[in-house]
């Protein structure tokens, strides 16, 4: 059996994943590793792989090359063993409308060959786990956006998934709603379950992920923690404020005609009464404070702000991350 295969650290395991639709290559050769009781954010534009790289790993489509393991079975050797050791949640709810959310629940209970008695259950504790105990004999179609969002994770989770994937799950949710979803993958993750997230959201990939893969166009491109993923960008933005904000223009003013390298980039936010100066390392840091002292200028604030991942992607990429809410569906794979 697949067992002997298990890593004691990574709950995924992929090397090589290629996968093709004519002309297109949606994966080009993506390595990945995620370890047990974390979760392992993918970030990329619409079209960059993410939804075919989630379908290869739930044994939905064959990859072309390549090999992965989840949980410990091989996804081509073991795809029965393996679908038992996931949920699944993507963009859409995979719920039946017609039927109630506990009906639902039931029903996917006993599709994973439940007992009746334990599919009741497992309906009963999720639907009060995710707060939809009172809409629970309710159709789908009644239900809000967020409701049915909340549904399908319960749905994901029916099995005790080892390890959960995430396919864009906030798309096209309104913020309070997002943080609901967010609260509930993180009290998942507290409990041990492994997550697998595609996102094209910033906020999203910091909230919940402690490493990041990058893909754009079928490959990896950059993979680190998050901080670390900003540090590779090399830019921090130097923020003084001073104590009196009419002198900002002249400070403005000392730092470019200093002539000192790159400083001359500094801009002035009279509203927040801050000077904001790219700053590429410690002595720049250094420089542009010892310049102001010198000037005469009073300052009651220095920080530094690590770049967003918006910007990370941009350096990685020369491109900016899509950050549409309403992003359309993926690879129609």
């Amino acid at each position: 059996m697949g067992d002997m295969t298990r890593s004691d650290t990574n709950a995924v395991e992929v090397r090589g994943l290629v996968k093709h639709y004519g002309e297109t290559k949606a994966l080009d050769g993506v390595d990945l590793d995620v370890r047990e009781g974390t979760v392992l954010g993918v970030l990329g534009p619409n079209g960059a792989g993410k939804t075919t790289l989630v379908r290869c790993l739930s044994t939905l489509i064959v990859p072309d090359a390549g090999t992965a393991t989840v949980a410990g079975y091989d996804v081509l050797r073991q795809p029965r063993q393996l679908r038992r050791a996931i949920g699944l949640t993507g963009q859409y709810a995979s719920v039946d409308e017609k039927l109630s959310g506990w009906e639902n629940l039931y029903m996917i209970g006993r599709l994973l060959d439940l007992s009746r008695r334990d599919a009741r259950s497992r309906a009963d504790a999720l639907l009060e786990r995710f707060s939809l105990t009172e809409a629970a004999k309710r159709p789908v179609l009644q239900y809000s956006g967020g409701m049915r969002r909340r549904l399908d994770l319960a749905a994901s989770m029916i099995g005790r998934p080892a390890v959960l994937y995430l396919d864009e799950p906030t798309t096209g949710l309104d913020p309070r709603t997002r943080n609901e979803v967010w609260d509930e993958v993180k009290r998942m993750v507290a409990d041990g379950t492994t997550v697998l997230l595609t996102t094209q959201y910033m906020e999203e990939a910091e909230q919940l992920a402690s490493e990041l893969t990058v893909v754009d166009r079928g490959r990896v491109i950059a993979r680190g923690g998050v901080d670390e993923l900003k540090a590779k960008v090399g830019g921090r933005t130097l923020q003084v404020r001073p104590v009196d904000r009419a002198e900002l223009p002249a400070m403005a003013r000392a730092l470019t005609e200093s002539g000192l390298a790159g400083l001359a980039g500094a801009t002035v936010v009279p509203d927040e009464g801050v000077l904001y100066v790219p700053i590429l390392s410690d002595e720049q840091l250094t420089a542009v404070v010892g310049l102001l002292g010198a000037r005469g200028h009073a300052i009651s604030h220095i920080g530094t702000n690590l770049p967003s991942l918006d910007e990370v992607f941009l350096a990685i990429t020369g491109e900016r991350l899509p950050v549409s809410d309403e992003s359309p569906k993926e690879e129609a794979a």
